[in-house]
């Protein structure tokens, strides 16, 4: 059996790694941990008690629950906001009293008598309580015998920190008067006169903001599944003893009948019994047009009930539905990736221990050379406190928050530093078709006339009977009408013939507007050159509408789902990028090749499911390729979390967004390319950022631990490569669109 666990107290990859090592070694147990979702999924013999693997985890150092039920979440989410408020608060905290300390060390002509007491008072909370979920990750890694950055940034802050708590109360340092002068030469000091305050507070207010907005966007990494859920319908009027009464959609069971009104979404998966109507699919399929039901066939919940009142016989309630099914699809999608891990995470596990080692053979040595304990402690110190890394904390989140700053201002919004990853690797982008390379609405592209018929004619009266039917394409056509010949007229004796089409008198003229078969049952047949042209636009997966008044066939109207203006070019800018393009669609196939031929698009999957979306996704990468999904849909939303990387359009759905890594606001295609473009130089921006930072210390420690660095030249060094990590960040904003 497989059981899920909601983890907590994870700072860094390496800590889902250690969970996972120590749930594997129990018997049987088979674990997979995910940092970035903060869960779980084992396998266990059957019977397993979940209870055994919270102990495990907690032995570890972190903590467990099974998933709350899904009627009572409240809790969980209301732990979860206590998380995220406990850290900002942290940091509004860190940033306060940080800010005036730095500026006191940075700027001698601020040091007033005894400022450093005052540095004292304003840096001492900062490092022992905003700094304290650094602390305490830093003691569990030391209890497991690991290394990460929270352990480097313990060490630093607590080591500057001490250090100018010893200076200030045995040495010279808190003496009035004392100010950090301007000299920058190399020379031997005790560092019983220096303070490092500002790097203890720089640091702990630095990172602490990168860990805040990393948690803020792991926060709603479960709302996906959430506004899946929630398109369901809420309550049912269920029919029983012959009449309607409305029940919470949990009453519901298998083998219950219930009603469903025009416009009302469908409870949940049944089959027709009485009733025909035009059902909106384009939850699962995103196809466009409606699907005409009847009694016997089968229809999904949370689609939209288009026209006539149904009655449904419930198959299938809760879990076992098709949108629970997609939620589930989501979930593991999303479960399903690799764990981040952070660049500066992946540097540290090798860098910290480093630090480490070169600070103890520091101390070593300066003892082993026979200078005093003061010397040899100062220039240990000096290698953790040079080490600590300042440059470092603002190297991601810099040029993350001018990326997407930027990103804001071209309507693409990023959702987090580990969807940077993606972009630099992607060769392929599958791009969904209604409403993404399509308009997604029904419009009518064209009118096939009859010899010796006007055009404006067949709008005027076509338009007129359609304008009282509920169905998108009879609102497609009448829209279309409108906005050609102006105002229509009222119909008179109008009749809505069920999956067939609309009858009605306008103007004296009795008009019948919809299938082939509706005109054929008043012996109106289609003339040989309208049946052509109803064949040839059926055949390029457009729908076609018959037109007769007074007796004989006039017209075809041909609907179809449009291409946006954009999308031929948004697909030459992403070939023009090195990706594969391949339109993906539940539509069917001949539609889907017409509209891959309109935009240049060689690869065409058409026809598909929600769940065959994700299989294709999956087999692309199966195959090597690292596939960008691009989709607006509820039915997109596993899909765009299975890819490695989901591009939403900000005018679809919901879900789609919440599902995806990064969301066009505009709807535009052409902004896919845009976004590639900006999340590859923003993660060179990051990898500039963090090779100088790494850079800076790497270089600086042999002079601290050769007992060779004064405080202001360490003050002066850390303040200029956090100005070149800040000023290369800055660079991001002169990124211009490929439009």
């Amino acid at each position: 059996m497989t059981i899920e666990l909601e983890i907590g107290g994870m700072t860094c990859a390496s800590c889902a790694n250690r969970i996972e090592r120590k749930l594997n070694k129990l018997d049987g147990v088979s674990a997979s941990v995910n940092y970035a979702t903060e869960k779980a999924s084992v396998d266990a013999p059957a019977g397993y008690d979940p209870a055994l693997l919270v102990d495990e985890v907690e032995k570890a150092g972190y903590s467990a629950a099974l998933p709350a039920a899904t009627d009572d979440t409240e809790p969980g989410l209301d732990a979860a906001a206590r998380e995220l408020l406990s850290l900002r608060q942290r940091l509004i905290g860190a940033v306060v009293l940080s800010l005036p300390v730095i500026a006191l060390a940075m700027i001698p002509a601020w040091q007033f008598t005894n400022w450093q007491w005052a540095s004292l008072t304003l840096a001492a909370p900062v490092v022992l309580w905003a700094a304290w979920p650094f602390h305490r990750a830093a003691w569990t890694n030391l209890r497991h015998g690991a290394a990460t950055m929270d352990t480097l940034i313990s060490l630093g802050t607590l080591s500057a920190f001490g250090w100018s708590l010893y200076a200030l109360f045995f040495g010279s340092a808190g003496e009035p008067g004392m100010t950090h002068g301007f000299s920058f030469t190399v020379s031997p000091t005790d560092g019983a006169a220096n303070i490092y305050l500002e790097v203890a507070a720089g640091v702990t207010t630095f990172i602490l903001a990168g860990r805040y907005f990393e948690k803020r966007a792991k926060r709603n990494a479960g709302s996906a599944l959430r506004a899946l859920l929630d398109l369901g319908a809420k309550d049912v009027a269920v029919v029983r003893n012959g009449s309607e009464t409305r029940i919470p959609i949990d009453d519901l069971r298998v083998a219950d009948e219930f009603a469903v009104r025009p416009g009302e979404k469908i409870a949940t998966d049944g089959v027709v019994v009485t009733g025909t109507s035009a059902v909106d699919l384009s939850l699962l399929t995103g196809e466009s047009a409606p699907v005409e039901v009847g009694p016997g066939d089968s229809v999904t919940g949370a689609t939209m009930n288009a026209g006539g009142r149904l009655l449904i016989r419930a198959s299938r309630v809760g879990s076992d539905t098709q949108l629970a099914q997609m939620a589930k699809l989501v979930e593991d999608a999303q479960s399903g990736k690799a764990a981040v891990q952070r660049l500066a995470d992946r540097i540290s596990g090798i860098f910290v221990p480093i630090v480490i080692a070169i600070a103890t053979a520091t101390l070593g040595a300066w003892l082993g050379a026979g200078f005093g304990w003061t010397a040899a402690f100062t220039a240990a110190v000096a290698v953790l406190i040079i080490a600590c890394p300042c440059a470092l904390g603002l190297a991601t989140p810099t040029a993350l928050l001018v990326g997407t700053g930027r990103g804001a201002q071209l309507g693409i919004l990023i959702k987090g530093p580990e969807v940077l990853e993606s972009t630099r690797t992607v060769d392929t982008v599958v791009l969904d078709k209604t409403g993404t390379v399509t308009t997604g609405a029904m419009a009518l592209v064209e009118v096939a006339t009859a010899p010796g018929v006007r055009r404006d004619e067949v709008l005027r009266l076509a338009g007129a009977v359609e304008d009282s039917s509920e169905h998108p394409i009879a609102a497609a056509i009448a829209r279309a009408a409108r906005d050609e010949v102006g105002s229509l007229p009222a119909p008179s004796e109008f009749s809505n013939i069920e999956g067939k089409g609309v009858q009605g008198s306008v103007d004296g003229h009795a008009v019948i507007v919809g299938r082939e078969s509706l005109l054929a049952d008043w012996s109106q047949p289609l003339t040989e050159g309208l049946a052509a042209d109803k064949a040839r636009a059926e055949s390029a997966g457009k729908t076609a509408v018959a037109v007769a008044w007074d007796g004989s066939a006039r017209a075809v109207l041909i609907v179809a789902d449009t291409v946006k203006p954009t999308s031929a070019q948004a697909i030459s800018q992403l070939t023009d990028l090195g990706l594969a393009p391949i339109l993906l669609t539940g539509d069917n196939k001949s539609t889907a090749t017409r509209i891959a031929q309109e935009v240049g698009i060689d690869n065409v999957v058409a026809e598909v499911l929600p769940a065959e979306k994700v299989d294709v996704i999956k087999e692309l990468q199966a195959n090597g390729k690292v596939v960008a999904m691009v989709g607006d849909g509820v039915n997109d939303a596993a899909a765009l979390a299975q890819a490695d990387l989901g591009i939403a359009m900000g005018t679809g759905t919901d879900v789609a967004i919440e599902a995806s890594d990064i969301t066009l606001v505009r709807g535009d295609l052409r902004g896919a390319a845009d976004a590639i473009c900006l999340s590859r130089r923003t993660l060179r921006t990051i990898k500039t950022n963090l090779f100088w930072a790494f850079a800076y210390n790497v270089a600086a420690i042999p002079l601290a631990a050769f007992g060779l660095l004064n405080p202001m030249l360490a003050g002066a060094a850390m303040a200029l490569s956090s100005v070149f990590v800040v000023g290369n960040s800055l660079r991001l904003k002169g990124f211009r669109s490929l439009n």
